[in-house]
């Protein structure tokens, strides 16, 4: 069978493991995906390939009692031995206290997330987008390696109450990293996008070059608090620890940055700059995401911090019921809103300070406040009555996006990012934040 199925092509699926089931209740999850690649080091490619995989994930529910198996074949009996391999772990497995019955059928917002010029993303056109972006390394006499991914995906599920949701998508990521021959200049860049069409390699390269070259020769300021300008693909890796915690329960069970003394969370509280909001919306054309979320609750538009007040935390079916809540699940996507400055702007409007390209290797030091500790790479320069003077040498930091987001000084325009650490889309704004603190310095280019 074919990898990619449509919404009647998969519910027909769907509905055939659901009448095998003989579980008191039942929930099958459908995907497919098609994956190609290039990938391409010191100006040369180095691997293409493609990769074609489907999925169907079957569990099964006797009361409390949940097994679950998986299978990559659809045929007749295939389908039937995933179903009963599901139903007999079910009965043998140990109760599950946190178990929720399934839910009926929901109604889901319209997202657009599938885009034909991104399916239609083929091996040539993978090379010919690299073969433009080498050409430009080549002829500034630098060493490049990157890696470019398109995948065309959809994903399925339905239960035994009549629940039914189906999504397709496209994603084309592009990452670069450019180095001057001499190894001491470097410089970074990564984007990713559902609409191919908006992919531009070489204009993506031209902004790796400048930084690789830009870095050259960096000299050492001794560490300190610094008025420091984020590009946001280094402001989403802070953004997202934040991001990770919002969730309802580990806030009342006193871990996390949201948590109170007491069993008390932060809901309603002011955290940090008023002039941050933080919300998800399945149906942002910049960000589009799936309408449902594994549980098949339905994804809305929802406000986690708005003018600096925390808004809403996550609650799970589970969690929900415990607390007397509503349950409202983890968002697909998330969308901090920026101000109206350009990012040449907030260079000019800097006296003094340095400018983050890149933020890696982040790990964490205190969960409670979220402070998290990294590196600086690939591009950090010093800014001096509005103008970069200089590049400098890389720095570790120890910084909270808390104590960040409260010394915030001015936001730049929210753009789509992908984190260099989980690969994850958000949409973020260049943050320019006062006392950013830099702990001691890197060697590392």
């Amino acid at each position: 069978m074919k990898a990619l199925l449509n919404e009647i092509e998969a519910k027909a699926l769907l509905e055939k493991v659901i009448r095998l089931s003989k579980a008191e209740e039942c929930t099958a999850f459908l995907s497919g995906e098609i994956k190609g690649n290039i990938r391409y080091a010191r100006n040369e490619v180095s691997t293409s390939g493609s990769i074609t995989n489907q999925n169907l994930l079957v569990q099964a529910a006797f009361g409390k009692k949940v097994g679950t198996a998986t299978i990559d074949e659809f045929d007749e009996a295939s389908l039937e031995r995933v179903v009963r391999r599901a139903e007999e772990l079910a009965r043998l497995a140990p109760e599950n206290p946190e178990y929720m019955p399934n839910l009926g059928p929901q109604q889901y917002l319209e997202s657009k997330g599938y885009f034909e010029s991104t399916a239609a993303f083929d091996a040539d056109k993978r090379a010919e987008a690299v073969a433009k972006s080498l050409a430009i390394a080549d002829q500034d006499g630098l060493t490049s390696a990157g890696f470019l991914e398109n995948q065309t995906a959809f994903s399925a599920m339905m239960n035994s109450k009549g629940l039914f949701a189906y999504y397709p998508s496209t994603l084309i990521n592009f990452s670069l990293t450019v180095r001057t021959s001499d190894g001491t200049g470097s410089g970074y860049v990564i984007r990713g996008y559902n609409d191919a069409s908006k992919l531009d390699t070489e204009a993506l390269t031209q902004i790796a070059v400048a930084k690789a070259k830009g870095s050259v020769n960096a000299k050492a300021l001794e560490p300190g608090k610094y008025t420091v300008i984020l590009e946001p693909t280094a402001a989403a890796v802070l953004m997202e620890s934040l991001y990770g915690d919002l969730d309802a329960r580990s806030a009342d069970e006193g871990r996390s940055a949201f948590s109170l003394p007491g069993g008390k969370t932060r809901l309603g509280e002011k955290i940090v700059d008023e002039r941050v909001t933080i919300y998800s919306d399945p149906t942002n054309p910049d960000l589009p995401s799936p309408a449902w979320s594994g549980d098949g609750l339905p994804q809305n538009k929802v406000y986690w911090i708005e003018n600096g007040v925390v808004k809403n935390l996550a609650y799970s079916q589970y969690w929900a019921q415990q607390k007397g809540k509503s349950p409202l699940p983890y968002p697909n996507n998330l969308i901090m809103e920026g101000g109206t400055q350009s990012l040449e702007d907030m260079i000019k409007g800097t006296k003094k300070g340095i400018l983050v390209t890149k933020l890696w290797y982040i790990r964490p030091v205190d969960p409670q406040t979220l402070l998290m500790t990294g590196l600086t790479r690939d591009g950090t320069f010093y800014i001096e009555d509005g103008k970069i003077k200089f590049p400098v040498k890389n720095f570790r930091f120890n910084e909270s996006p808390i104590i960040m987001l409260n010394n915030l000084e001015s936001l730049g325009k929210s753009e789509r990012v992908v984190s260099t650490e989980s690969d994850q889309s958000y949409m973020v704004p260049a943050m320019k934040i006062r006392e950013f603190t830099f702990s001691s310095l890197s060697d590392a280019v």
